[in-house]
């Protein structure tokens, strides 16, 4: 099983930035996919879900009204749409898929630099 995730890059504050996270060797719908980041020198950071069972989605303060997840299940792909983004936000992100509350698999991470 496997997760990677693509689509970071380098954006001017108040860009914009589409990550996703592919699965491979399991269906991505059966699983809580979550986004965590991580700034150089900063703790990990929660970001957001895509729950598994309803499709619920969950947001830090943070990055509520700027950040959308959504799920495409024919492309086994969580995304995560970063609007209005900030300095801040600059970090490595990744995906996690978790089952029945256990961590199952984690990406290698897409970095984002939000800078001008």
């Amino acid at each position: 099983v496997q997760l990677v995730e693509s689509g970071g890059g380098l954006v001017q504050p108040g860009g914009s930035l589409r990550l996703s996270c592919g699965a491979s060797g399991f269906s991505i719908s059966s699983y809580d996919i979550k986004w965590y980041r991580q700034a150089p020198g900063k703790e990990r950071e929660y970001v957001a879900t895509m729950t598994s069972d309803n499709s619920n989605t969950v947001y830090a303060d943070t990055v509520t009204g700027r950040f959308t997840i959504s799920r495409d299940n024919v492309k086994n792909t969580v995304y995560l749409q970063m609007n209005s983004l900030k300095s801040d936000d600059t970090a490595v992100y990744y995906c996690h898929a978790y089952q029945y509350g256990a961590l199952i698999v984690r990406g290698q991470g897409t970095q984002v630099t939000v800078s001008s």
